[in-house]
């Protein structure tokens, strides 16, 4: 039985893969110094929770077939430095997916936005067409009971692509192992500067992996994003390229309705970004030889991706609840709940969490993303900017730099929820934003509570 050992195990990739590896019969261990929910309680019902939190270099042992490195880890990790002095097999997650499916067709989808949307769409279209496939997703979808999985049987792979580094010891981003046959860009706007800390240098990135697709294989684009036109006329991209748009859609009584060829399908998603994402989704399983017909069908009982633009709280005042962090989600996000309420009053809470929406230099580019929204409430924590080694926000600069008129900026995630509460039982929709964990508080449990 090979063992492997999993270093940040806590992480949304790693504590699934380590689930799948398990469930395959591999010998699976694992550390981190902090791990939360739900990987905390999936990992637990699986037996691979650690027994205690932190890092132990007496746990790397000879016998260890494979270290599998998550990027929480730093380079000075003891665990790492034990496996490195040992000489043992040491991969990144991205590297251990390509590594266990080289020999199938792949696809990726990539993009600064709506990525794990069109992955899971793709996914639910292949499930629904009853086809066998290998996968990792960013996110929980229903009918998936792991966001990773990896069988022998299968010959066909469906990764969501992260242009963000492999790992503390490999800078390479993420998507550049995968090599597909299929690739999808859904758009391209800067992020992660403490990367990539220029925005040429995160294009490059986008480039070089249309550059990795397979010169047979084919890449999809969406047509709406100037950014990637230009990448795409300007890069030598051996794939055949295609542009999409998004698919006619329009807000009935009951969720949405879109069309296709001249058929009518019924779905609860809303917003033109959805659309768009359905389009790429359609042709990638078009691709795959899946009927279109009957792709559509399937997307009539998708429910979305959890935390993409999820709704929380269903009422005549809904809660949705989104990943949103990069300024074109923001503006994406806030525009399709628009869309949904033109005579409600919307209230965004957003929470600056990554290492680019807490930088000084990157929160001017949040500007009048919000601006479809009637009030904004915005939340960042100065323990998490120590953390980051970042300095501290002036909440004058976050607002003047948003540029919405009636902004307000909290420091306190309780402050910040009782302030949400108060406006939802005044007749409010909220829209509440994070990549983090808004301070601890779930925003899940915390609507279901609001009647109280």
């Amino acid at each position: 039985m090979q063992r492997i050992h999993f270093i940040a195990i806590g992480g949304a990739a790693m504590h699934n893969l380590a689930i799948a590896m398990s469930k395959k019969g591999y010998k699976v261990t694992g550390s981190d110094d902090e791990i939360f929910e739900p990987s905390r309680s999936r990992l637990l019902a699986a037996g691979l929770l650690p027994e205690t939190m932190g890092w132990y270099p007496e746990k790397i042992t000879p016998n260890i077939d494979l270290v599998v490195l998550g990027m929480h880890a730093r380079i000075d990790n003891p665990e790492l430095q034990k496996a490195m002095s040992l000489g043992l097999k040491i991969m990144s997650f991205p590297e251990f997916l390509y590594n266990n499916t080289k020999d199938k067709q792949r696809v990726v989808v990539a993009g600064s936005h709506g990525k794990t949307t069109t992955t899971a769409m793709i996914l639910h279209g292949l499930r629904f067409a009853g086809k066998d496939f290998d996968y990792m997703v960013g996110s929980q979808i229903d009918g998936f009971d792991l966001m990773a999985y990896i069988t022998e049987k299968s010959t066909l792979a469906v990764f969501e692509g992260d242009e963000y580094l492999s790992s503390p010891i490999d800078p390479r981003s993420k998507f550049l192992w995968y090599k597909p046959q299929i690739g999808v860009i859904t758009g391209i706007e800067w992020d992660h500067m403490n990367v990539f800390p220029t925005f040429d240098k995160y294009v490059q990135a986008f480039a070089d992996f249309a550059q990795t697709i397979l010169p047979e294989g084919v890449l999809f684009c969406c047509n709406n994003d100037p950014v990637l036109k230009v990448l795409c006329t300007s890069t030598k991209i051996s794939a055949n390229i295609q542009f999409y748009e998004g698919l006619k859609w329009e807000k009935s009584t009951e969720g949405s309705i879109f069309y296709h060829n001249g058929k009518v399908y019924r779905t609860s998603l809303f917003g033109d970004h959805n659309f768009m994402n359905m389009q790429a989704a359609l042709l990638v399983c078009k691709q795959l030889g899946m009927d279109e017909t009957l792709f559509c069908r399937s997307m009539e009982s998708f429910s979305g991706a959890r935390r993409r633009l999820q709704t929380i709280k269903v009422a005549n005042n809904p809660v949705y609840y989104d990943f949103a962090h990069a300024p074109s989600k923001v503006r994406a996000t806030v525009a399709a709940v628009r869309a949904a309420h033109p005579n409600k009053k919307i209230v965004a809470g957003y929470e600056l969490h990554t290492y680019s929406s807490l930088n000084k230099d990157f929160i001017p580019h949040y500007a009048n993303t919000f601006d479809r929204a009637d009030e904004v409430l915005i939340l960042f924590s100065p323990e998490v900017l120590q953390h980051k080694c970042l300095p501290m926000l002036d909440p004058e600069f976050i607002k003047a730099s948003v540029k919405h008129p009636n902004t307000t900026v909290f420091t306190d995630a309780g402050q910040m929820f009782q302030t949400l509460k108060q406006r939802w039982k005044n007749g409010t929709v909220l829209l509440l934003m994070s990549s983090g964990n808004f301070g601890g508080i779930d925003p899940e449990s915390w609507a279901m509570g609001l009647d109280n």
